[in-house]
């Protein structure tokens, strides 16, 4: 029974929750990083590159044949059009998690030089300045 109240615990600590939503985000993330590379960037250096699509781009291991039986085996493909696809993917999602968490480091730092106000005197220490503030007077 307590494995199940440690288990209960845990799955409803602030940072398992947390964690359950980064992962959302970030999957989404994923999918506008991946749209915005393959429908926005990769299209048009494909035309600077002489119209190659790369999705096109893949190395043949075998080409496609027919069987004795009729049936036809698909070609062997090396796809490193895809693959290319994936590393600009990757540079682009690297790159702004690189950013976000240099700003936040930076706020971090920024908070933490911040210079905090002295501590206020005791207030023996305020009555004596009056008191020798009064007998200055």
């Amino acid at each position: 029974m307590s494995l199940i109240k440690e288990f209960k615990e845990f799955a409803v600590k602030g940072n398992v929750i947390d964690l359950a939503v980064a992962v959302i985000i970030g999957g989404a993330f994923g999918k506008i990083v991946s749209s915005f590379v393959n429908d926005i960037i990769m299209p048009p250096l494909g035309v600077l590159l002489g119209g190659v699509d790369f999705k096109d781009l893949v190395f043949i291991v075998q080409e496609a044949t027919v069987s004795a039986a009729g049936e036809e085996i698909e070609a062997v493909t090396l796809n490193y059009g895809n693959f290319i696809q994936n590393v600009v993917d990757f540079l682009i999602i690297a790159f702004v998690i690189f950013m976000a968490i240099k700003g936040i480091n930076s706020a971090k730092k920024k908070k933490e030089e911040a210079p905090a106000a002295p501590p206020a005197p005791p207030k023996s220490e305020v009555l004596l300045e009056e008191i020798r503030d009064l007998l200055k007077k």
